[in-house]
This record gives C-alpha cells, structure tokens and sequence, in this order.
C-alpha cells in the first residue's frame, strides 16, 4: 500500500471518528448529560435535615421508600393545632387504574412510606405512633373521593430516648435491584431473620420459597404474566405514559420510570437516553411489550429465591400493613447483603391477568388468605442506582 493511500484512508478513519464523536456528543446533549438532577437531591444526606419541622423531616425519608411504579402517592397534612402531629392521605390523583383498578398497589405503597418514617422517627430519637385509618374506613363506591377525605394514618411523634437505628442507613439505598442475583441460596440464617420480621400476628406471613419446584414455578407464573401484561395495550399505554426519556423530564415530573430502572448507566444512559428522546417509538407499542417480556426473563433466569407477604384478609388495613412490612424486609435485607424486586404481575386484578392470579392465589394462599406480594430475593452481582423523587414539599398540602 503507498503512502497516498495510507493517508486517504487515515483521513476516511478520523472523519468517520469525528462523526461517531459528535453524534454522541449530540446524544448527550439531547439525553441532558450535563443538567443538574434535581430529582436525586432527595437522597442526600443533608436533605431532610435542612428542614426544621421534624415532621417534614421525617416526610423527607418516607419519599424515599419504594412505591406502586414510582408514582409516590403521597399526600400529607400537618396538623395546624397539634405540632407534633401529620395525617397521610392516599393521592388519588396518583391512582393508576389500569394496571391496578382496585387501588391495591397504591394502598401497599402507603405502608412502604410508613415504615420508612418509622425508622427515620427511631434515628431522631422520637418514638412514631402509627394510627391506621383513624377516621374509619374508605367508601369503597366512591373511592378516589374517599380517599381525598379519609386519612390513611395519623403519625404522632413523641421524644424518646434516642439510640441506634439499625435500618436508617440502608434507607439511602435503592428499593429495587433488577439486575441479575448471584445463583446461591439464601442462608439458613437470612431465611430466619425475613421470615421473623412480622411483629404482629395480624400483620401477614413472610415466605422464603427456595426449592427447585417453587423457584421455576414461580418463575413460570412471572413469565405467563409479564406475557399477558404485554399484550394489553391499555396497561402498557398507562406505564409508558409516566416513562422519563431524558434528564429534563426526570427534573420536571421526578416520578416514574426511567431507563436507570433497567440497568442502563453511564455513557450508554445518555446514549440510549439520546435516542428515546428522537424516537420515543422505541419504547412505546410492540418494542415496549417486547423489551418488558426480555426483561422479566433476565430476572427469573437469575433468582434463586422469592419471598411472598400473605395476609389473612384483603381489607385495606392489610394492605397497608403488608406495605410496611415489604419496607422492613427491603431494609433488613440491605443489612444481609440481599436485594428484592417485586414481580408482582400475577397479582393485578385487571380482567386479563384473572386466570392466572386465581390459580396463584390458591396455589400459595389456599386457605383464604391473600398474597399481597411476590418478589426476588438474593445476593444482587452489582449495585443500581436509586430512582427519581419528588420534592418533599411538593407532598405537603398547605
């Protein structure tokens, strides 16, 4: 080859080199690789504390649990005559009735809230009563309007003495972990310390399912749902409706799901973000319901446990207890070196999913009892990074 060609070809690679440089350097761009990300400024150390209300303070890290699609339904109102004192509503404006007509979800996402005060209120030093449902129950006829008149649950902190909250620290650390779960089994111990973790007979059961049969048809129920879930049109709209394609978006909304849920970091975020952005038909129709069918393969073809919450009954306390109690588990189990992820399909109660959600209940509730949620369980083989919030002060009313 002579040096005329050499240079001609050295000249096609750097051109070519430029343009895969500015293309990404466009993606970037586009994705808001470099806007500040006000959505994440809730995990901050310093966040809650920059408040001076202990009440708000304690609101700061119950935004931080785990929630149905990172809706963060939430509302709160302090009381006016008594400082020591808030009340939490369900945001029925946060409903996602497609996917969960019966508001079974939003109510579970309650509890996960309520734990999480819980433990904050332990580190500061104040002992939290919990009062559930303290104005009566829902009209279940006119729900989101009961829900905007009927606390979930008044909080009312009193000083105690302060001492150590084995669980605060982890509550900085993401709720979900989809990637894949190292192969081995739970430990004798580990198995123990989640199943003890109910502190009251009627607060549910936790299961550690981690045999050969109950983990592959477990995993076959997750597929069989994940497949139905797909092909609802309705139900997928509704979830792609609340999909943050670039850093912008998650700065205006600070809810719902974005591409960091799935594993993407780093450069090929903004990359992929980049092209989202451009082409939002990658992630809506038939390219959604196939990337979500792929994803929930990955994720039971690497687990080796489930963990399940069943309850003795359906009724709306239960829910919210079983919210509390998946919070617990979540926190404990960051304390074990164990991440979770609901893959909880199966138990929606849309009229497509009806089938498979009776056989599951009867297969692991048989005696009347209600599974509230199903989840992976194990050792994770990398961290994720933790998820949008809203401002705290976005959740009180007033």
């Amino acid at each position: 080859m002579n040096r005329k060609v050499i240079k001609v070809a050295l000249i096609v690679v750097a051109i070519l080199v430029g343009i895969c440089l500015l293309a990404v350097s466009a993606l970037m761009a586009i994705s808001g690789a470099w806007t500040r990300r006000t959505y994440l400024e809730p995990w901050g150390r310093d966040y809650a504390s920059s408040h001076a209300d202990p009440r708000v303070r304690l609101v700061a890290t119950g935004l931080l649990a785990a929630s149905n699609h990172n809706m963060q339904p939430w509302l709160i109102r302090l009381d006016e005559d008594d400082a020591s004192s808030f009340l939490l509503y369900a945001d029925s404006s946060r409903m996602t009735p497609q996917v969960d007509p019966e508001a079974r979800q939003l109510m579970i996402s309650q509890g996960t809230f309520l734990e999480y005060v819980a433990v904050a209120g332990e580190h500061e030093g104040w002992d939290v009563r919990i009062d559930l449902f303290p104005d009566g129950q829902y009209d279940e006829d006119h729900l989101a309007e009961s829900m905007n008149e009927t606390p979930v649950a008044r909080v009312t902190l009193s000083a105690a003495e302060a001492h150590d909250a084995p669980l605060f620290d982890a509550t900085f650390l993401p709720d979900t972990n989809r990637a894949a779960y190292e192969p081995q089994a739970l430990s004798p111990e580990q198995v123990a310390t989640l199943e003890a973790l109910p502190e009251q007979d009627d607060e549910g059961t936790v299961s550690v399912l981690q045999d050969d049969t109950d983990v592959r048809t477990i995993g076959q129920y997750a597929m069989r749902a994940a497949t139905i879930e797909a092909g609802v049109a309705r139900v997928m709209d509704e979830g792609n409706a609340i999909f943050r394609a670039n850093e912008r978006q998650k700065n205006l909304y600070r809810y719902g799901y974005s591409v960091e849920g799935q594993g993407t970091t780093g450069l090929m975020k903004h990359i992929l973000q980049g092209l989202l952005t451009l082409r939002p038909s990658l992630n809506t129709g038939p390219a959604a319901s196939e990337n979500f069918i792929r994803s929930t393969q990955t994720s039971v073809d690497a687990t080796p446990a489930y963990a399940m919450i069943v309850t003795d009954d359906n009724s709306r306390r239960a829910q919210v207890e079983s919210g509390m109690l998946y919070s617990r588990l979540v926190l404990t189990g960051h304390t074990l070196g164990l991440a979770m992820q609901p893959l909880s399909q199966v138990l929606e109660e849309y009229p497509e999913m009806r089938v498979p959600h009776d056989e599951f209940q009867a297969l692991y509730a048989p005696d009347g009892g209600t599974v509230q949620m199903v989840f992976r369980v194990g050792q994770p083989t990398e961290n994720v990074p933790v998820s949008m919030r809203r401002d705290v002060m976005d959740l009180i009313e007033g």
